[in-house]
């Protein structure tokens, strides 16, 4: 009868370490899925922050071009005013020496 009870404890033992093994499986388990959530959330920002780049550069050379145009038409204003004032000059000038 005690090698019937020995073998009775011994198969509870090992029952016992069954049943923390699966407990410890499936806490890996969880901890898995976890970890696969953070990634796929991760994946997620990375693509809305990689739309979000592409969208900010889209905008950058929009506003590249409005800047090389109103270079331009700044560069053509401030010659016409030079033009003006260097006429206005001259005909003072040329006023001034025909009432002398």
């Amino acid at each position: 009868m005690a090698s019937a009870q020995q073998q009775r404890d011994e198969a509870a033992q090992r029952l016992d370490r069954i049943e923390e093994k699966i407990d410890k499986m499936s806490e890996a388990i969880v901890s898995l899925a976890r970890a696969e959530e953070k990634i796929m959330s991760m994946e997620k920002f990375l693509h809305q922050q990689s739309d979000q780049l592409i969208e900010l550069t889209k905008r950058v050379n929009s506003v590249e071009d409005v800047v090389a145009t109103n270079t331009t038409t700044v560069g053509v204003i401030n010659k016409m005013f030079w033009i003006v004032i260097a006429g206005a000059a001259t005909a003072i000038t040329g006023m001034l020496l025909m009432q002398y």
